[in-house]
């Protein structure tokens, strides 16, 4: 299977990826961006230094200079390309996969994304042909700290933060390299930290926030502390997973009515962009809210994209990555802590109290599928429900006025993935076994 995946370079080293390969990485980046300066950071895993190294060796064989903010998580790479004058950048990471992959994420002026379909499948074709020759003259390369500027940064967004102890749970990913810095200028704020040490092994559990069982040392030390909340980023801390005082997970599509109603009192008639996983709650809270309800297909890249064009003030992705104007258009998971924190206080409601009134549907989260032919189980979904509004935004969605389901194919493995919500509980099951009939046995079963 292809490194180059539809939003970033992701595979396991040294087989996948090595030194050799990142070189001509990087000297692609410059050759199809026309380069003359680009922004490099890199995670804690054991290969990054390495990695990173090799790179910006590419980057620099072909003139163009490089600034090096060494360990970064994604958010600061990204806040720095955004900040720097230069023509885009990369973090060498492979965000919350285990301990033997590496990758890059891709990024073109204005910390705009580089994905498949704007880039990275260019930078493939040349990466993968003979090497780049090289320039006349070697680009410099200089070594900038950004990590006081992005701290300061983002806790400016910290408004009126009522005191409160919250655990957070950094599965020894980059979120602690810059996170606890952010937090101690909170007054008030007390943090229990779980796995703050830097770690490349991840000695403790996957940093994957996504599967359930990666929060239960969260669950325990909320319940424990008796935490107003949890949080737990991913490897590269673009993402963050919220837990209740009682330990209950609060999906991300709860947590983006949230951060809307903050956003929506800042900017009145704004969009607010989603993925079409999200709950229906989503859509209609922020009708209430006087705000526009942008639906937009899974992807960074493709969210990032469409935020500009309509005019989105935020919004957020089931995944857990939400996305700011207010920060270069980008997902920060630190900043999406901040602004659930401020809106929390402004509302005196605990996140429980937040989140509950928002559980009005019934759903099945997603559920993946191993198919042979995913399109013709597509088809089959199609047919079977004709008689539904059927749109084709990514994969396949059927919409009734009491249920609705999507099913739409990985772009990286062989799975097909379903997301169905109901009305009933009883309506959910009834429809999600109708569903099973089609697709087969779910995968994560």
């Amino acid at each position: 299977m292809s490194i180059f995946k539809a939003y970033d370079i992701r595979g396991t080293y040294p087989d996948q990826i090595d030194e050799r390969m990142a070189r001509k990485i990087g000297a692609a980046m410059v050759k199809f961006l026309n380069a003359k300066r680009l922004v490099v950071g890199r995670d804690m895993r054991t290969m990054a230094p390495s990695v990173q190294d090799a790179v910006i060796d590419g980057i620099l064989s072909q003139g163009c200079d490089v600034v090096d903010i060494g360990l970064a998580s994604t958010p600061m790479t990204y806040y720095a390309i955004g900040k720097i004058p230069c023509d885009g950048g990369l973090v060498v990471t492979a965000s919350h996969n285990p301990k033997q992959y590496i990758g890059f994420k891709l990024c073109r002026q204005e910390a705009r994304p580089m994905s498949g379909e704007t880039g990275i499948k260019d930078i493939e074709r040349m990466a993968l042909s003979s090497d780049q020759p090289l320039a006349a003259r070697a680009g410099k390369r200089d070594q900038v700290d950004v990590m006081r500027e992005f701290v300061d940064h983002i806790a400016n967004f910290a408004h009126g933060i009522k005191p409160m102890t919250i655990v957070v749970d950094y599965a020894n990913g980059m979120g602690a390299n810059e996170a606890p810095a952010i937090f101690a200028k909170i007054k008030g704020l007390k943090v229990v930290s779980l796995y703050e040490q830097l770690d490349g092994t991840f000695p403790n559990h996957e940093a994957n926030p996504l599967k359930e069982s990666n929060l239960d040392d969260l669950r325990a030390a909320v319940k424990q502390h008796k935490a107003a909340l949890g949080l737990a980023f991913d490897g590269d801390a673009d993402r963050c997973a919220f837990v209740d005082e009682d330990g209950r997970t609060v999906h991300a599509d709860l947590i983006t009515v949230m951060l809307a109603r903050g956003m929506l009192k800042r900017h009145p008639g704004k969009g607010i962009i989603y993925d079409l996983r999200s709950s229906r709650v989503l859509a209609e809270e922020i009708l209430k809210l006087g705000g526009r309800p942008v639906r937009e297909r899974v992807g960074h890249s493709f969210m990032k994209e469409t935020m500009r064009r309509e005019d989105c003030i935020g919004g957020g992705e089931l995944s857990g990555h939400f996305y700011f104007a207010e920060n270069y258009y980008t997902d920060c998971g630190v900043l999406a802590a901040i602004m659930v924190l401020n809106q929390l206080s402004f509302e005196g409601r605990s996140l429980k109290q937040a989140a509950d009134p928002l559980r009005k549907y019934f759903g099945t989260g997603e559920v993946n599928f191993k198919v042979a032919d995913k399109d013709k189980l597509m088809q089959q979904v199609r047919a079977k429900y004709s008689d539904g509004k059927i749109d084709f935004l990514d994969g396949v969605t059927v919409t009734y006025p009491t249920w609705w389901v999507n099913v739409r194919p990985s772009n990286t493995e062989p799975f097909l993935r379903m997301c169905l919500e109901a009305d009933t509980q009883k309506l959910m099951e009834q429809k999600r076994d109708e569903l099973f009939a089609i697709l087969g046995e779910p995968a994560d079963h």
